[in-house]
């Protein structure tokens, strides 16, 4: 399938629906928005597609903290994009994910590939962590749906992005809240090419532009070097999908 249709497939829903009772009237949706390239396109997307949105970021002693600066910048410039845009939501975890360590996400260490065939930048149940902090959130907060970013199309190979992995927490968090939950991933069938696709079909030029300005993606947390694709270091594996997927998006 090209990615102009999986885009269009995304836009409309076609992607993953996880948990949760498919009867239930489901306006409100909780996004998990880091203030990246893809969290950025899933907010539009939830606020083209719910009638109120809210929005929850994490801190965990991430080297890319510059990300939670553009948070705000990105929320105050989104909203035009239709929907209802509501609370956000930070949560602390560095008290869990930053003493963990042993990451170059979260430690000043160089990325490089494991053994293990997964780059350094992995976080041992990250996903995790921010699902179930997520989940809780929406517990109180009356949302049944949750939104995230996460691919397994074109990605770093991080296992805790799959589809599977997903597909499991949406059931064991219905299970354990006794609560009804959908996880929504409009991008995980997509690829890079095909997420520059779908914002400019969410929000046109505009959309694009915001991306490219705002967002924060490098991992190392560079907004010193400006690309067509947006700000980064342009070599860690988040900017290097980044810049792949804009050059195949404009051919």
């Amino acid at each position: 399938m090209g990615f102009y249709w999986a885009a269009i497939a995304a836009l409309f829903g076609v992607s993953g629906r996880f948990g949760g009772n498919p009867g239930m009237t489901q306006s409100r949706a909780l996004v998990l928005f880091s203030g990246g390239q893809d969290s950025t396109t899933c907010l539009a997307w939830a606020l083209r597609r719910y009638d109120h949105v809210e929005t929850i970021g994490f801190r965990y002693g991430q080297r890319h903290a510059v990300e939670l600066q553009q948070r705000p910048v990105i929320l105050g410039r989104i909203g035009r994009f239709r929907g209802q845009l509501g609370m956000d939501h930070m949560i602390d975890l560095s008290a869990t994910l930053g003493a963990l360590g042993g990451s170059a996400m979260t430690d000043d260490i160089a990325i490089v590939m494991q053994d293990n065939g997964l780059p350094n930048t992995f976080v041992p149940g990250r996903n995790i962590l921010f699902f179930t902090a997520a989940a809780a959130v929406a517990y109180r907060r009356g949302i049944h749906v949750l939104v995230g970013g996460m691919c397994e199309t074109d990605y770093s190979g991080y296992p805790d992005c799959r589809n599977d992995t997903i597909q499991s927490m949406a059931k064991t968090l219905a299970l354990g809240l006794d609560y009804p939950i959908d996880i929504e991933t409009p991008l995980m069938w997509l690829d890079k090419a095909a997420t520059w696709q779908l914002a400019q079909d969410l929000g046109g030029d505009d959309l694009v532009r915001l991306i490219v300005d705002e967002a924060h993606t490098c991992y190392v947390g560079d907004r010193r070097h400006g690309h067509a694709w947006g700000k980064g270091c342009g070599v860690c594996p988040a900017c290097e999908l980044r810049a792949e997927g804009w050059r195949r998006w404009r051919e």
